[in-house]
């Protein structure tokens, strides 16, 4: 196909529920994109955080021969090897816990709901924070905290109430007899990469242990090393009762996880809960392979450092260009506010062959993949001096 006959088949045949930008990708490779002309492109923004190994990993790539080779799909009424040995090593890596396996981040987060209200025994009210993203199921859009994406989906289900973030007293006066859990973000990917204060988090996991509430740590986009650690729950020295993951964790392919702490996991039997390709043996295999490459070739160091260079990169453009207000991230999760829409300054790298993304209209979100180089770095921030000079 040409890259109009692609145009045309989307409109005529795809639903606009996204607002596109006119590229047609057709390879991938590393933090590389060639687009359907052969034009290579620097990908900073793979996926929403889905591309932490960057694109077609060969030891995912690798996996997923071999595993499509032997056996794709198995309901989940029966056993098999992927899937145990994945969970296995989700809780090695996390904490003493069981999993739920689903499809993405909003059937996680829509898990980790109908488990806490199961918990509540009636108690079922959740708070959540301003600009905060959870989903676009239902209940999970009701648990986000930005009216624009509720807009025309009344009404929503009730119990939910959204609060200030980083404020605790607000979560306080918020708390009735009905309130059975907080569920929170701590870095707000869609909210602007707003990251909770240390101490609103241990303020958090007091109230939660005086309220007998459940903390629900949301990480579809801050898991696997997105922080510079494999969970971003490990800066702040506590441990949710129930995590969320997806996004990164299947390397390029659809998968979420629902982590709970071990002693409350009884609350969900047989028949209460399900998803039909949560956790097949292709995505396991996937996912199991993601968590290998992350600890062999020791990208949460890399996260790390080239995070605090990117960032100092950032903060030299700064201070050339009064348009930028702030530039605040962990990791490799990073905004950069301006005082003005960043949509231009999108298209205009987009049109010198980089990839970023912009949020909340205002700010810069930037989020490669783990492995990126200095050298890439390095390419990207010309590219980005250039469109801000541009202004």
């Amino acid at each position: 196909m040409t890259k109009e006959e692609v145009f045309d088949s989307y409109k005529e045949n795809i639903l606009p529920t996204y607002t596109k930008l006119p590229l047609v990708f057709v390879k991938g490779k590393g933090s590389r994109l060639w687009d359907i002309h052969s034009k290579v492109y620097l990908d900073l923004f793979p996926g929403w955080g889905v591309g932490n190994l960057g694109h077609c990993h060969p030891k995912v790539m690798q996996a997923v021969r071999d595993q499509v080779s032997k056996l794709i799909f198995i309901p989940n009424n029966y056993y098999h090897i992927p899937q145990a040995k994945l969970a296995k090593e989700l809780v090695r890596t996390t904490y003493p816990s069981k999993v739920f396996f689903c499809n993405s981040g909003a059937e996680a987060n829509e898990a980790a709901i109908k488990f806490a209200r199961k918990f509540g025994q009636g108690r079922y009210e959740i708070i959540s924070f301003e600009n905060s993203f959870h989903g676009r199921t239902l209940a999970t859009l009701a648990a986000t905290g930005q009216t624009k994406y509720q807009q025309g989906f009344a009404p929503l289900p009730e119990g939910f109430k959204t609060v200030k973030f980083n404020d605790t007293e607000a979560v306080s006066k918020a708390i009735t007899d009905k309130t059975i859990a907080i569920m929170l973000e701590l870095v707000q990917g869609e909210g602007g990469i707003n990251i909770a204060s240390k101490e609103f988090v241990l303020g958090l996991k007091k109230i939660c242990e005086e309220k007998k509430l459940l903390l629900i740590v949301d990480e579809v986009q801050t898991g696997l090393g997105r922080t510079g650690k494999l969970f971003c729950y490990q800066h702040y020295g506590i441990t949710p009762d129930i995590m969320t993951l997806a996004k990164s964790l299947g390397g390029g392919l659809p998968i979420g996880a629902m982590i709970v702490k071990k002693e409350i996991s009884d609350t969900l039997g047989p028949g209460m809960h399900a998803s039909t390709f949560g956790g097949g043996p292709v995505i396991s295999r996937a996912a199991l392979a993601v968590l290998k490459v992350i600890h062999k070739e020791k990208m949460l160091n890399n996260a790390q450092k080239m995070g605090e260079y990117l960032i100092g990169r950032l903060k030299e453009l700064k201070v050339k260009y009064p348009v930028i207000k702030e530039v605040r991230g962990l990791g490799l999760m990073i905004g950069v506010e301006l005082s003005l829409p960043g949509k231009k300054i999108i298209e205009q790298c987009i049109e010198n062959g980089l990839l970023i993304n912009c949020t909340h209209d205002t700010v810069l979100r930037i989020m490669p993949a783990l492995n990126i180089t200095k050298k890439e770095i390095d390419k990207a921030i010309p590219i980005l001096d250039q469109t801000l000079r541009g202004l």
